[in-house]
C-alpha cells in the first residue's frame, strides 16, 4: 500500500488568486543555501513580493525573502537573494513563449516540503482588471448567501 506524499506548506501567496488570472501551474525545485533550509523548516518566508524572471533559459525566483537564520553564523544566507529554480527545459521554453506576451507573469502561489525536499508552484498568470475583481467578489458573496440558506433550511 502506497503512502501518501508527505507535503507540509511553509508559505502561501493568497492575493495571488484575488491579483492574476491563473493559466498554467508548474512545481519547480529550488536552490537553496544550508542555512535557507533551517530557516524554512522553522516555517519563515514570505511571497508577497516575489515574481518569477526568466534569463537565459533559466527560472529564478525573485523577491522571496526567507529570513535569515537565528542560530547561523557568520555564513549566514542573503534573505532576498534571486534564487535559481529547477525545471524541465521544454517546459521553460513554453513559458518563456507566453511570458513574452504583453500582461503575463510569472507569479509563485505556495512554497512547501515534499518529503525531505524544497518545491514552489508558480503560475503562468495574467492580472485582472477593477471589473473582475468585482465580479468575482459577487460571486463568492452569492454561493455564500447559497450555502447559508441550505444549511438553515436543514
Amino acid at each position: 500500500m502506497a503512502r501518501p506524499q508527505e507535503r507540509r506548506s511553509i508559505a502561501v501567496n493568497r492575493k495571488a488568486r484575488h491579483l492574476y488570472h491563473l493559466l498554467d501551474e508548474l512545481e519547480c525545485g529550488i536552490q537553496l543555501r544550508g542555512t535557507e533550509v533551517k530557516s524554512l523548516r522553522a516555517g519563515h518566508c514570505s511571497l508577497q513580493e516575489a515574481y518569477g524572471r526568466l534569463r537565459r533559459g533559466e527560472l529564478y525566483l525573485v523577491g522571496a525573502t526567507i529570513p535569515v537564520y537565528s542560530h547561523g553564523n557568520v555564513h549566514n544566507h542573503e534573505p532576498a537573494r534571486e534564487r535559481k529554480l529547477l525545471a524541465h527545459r521544454r517546459e521553460l521554453a513554453k513559458w518563456e513563449q507566453a511570458v513574452k506576451e504583453k500582461g503575463t507573469t510569472i507569479v509563485p502561489l505556495e512554497i512547501y516540503f515534499q518529503k525531505s525536499l524544497v518545491k514552489v508552484t508558480l503560475a503562468l498568470a495574467r492580472g485582472k482588471k477593477l471589473f473582475d475583481k468585482r465580479e468575482d467578489q459577487k460571486a463568492r458573496d452569492a454561493k455564500r448567501d447559497i450555502d447559508r440558506e441550505l444549511t438553515r433550511r436543514r
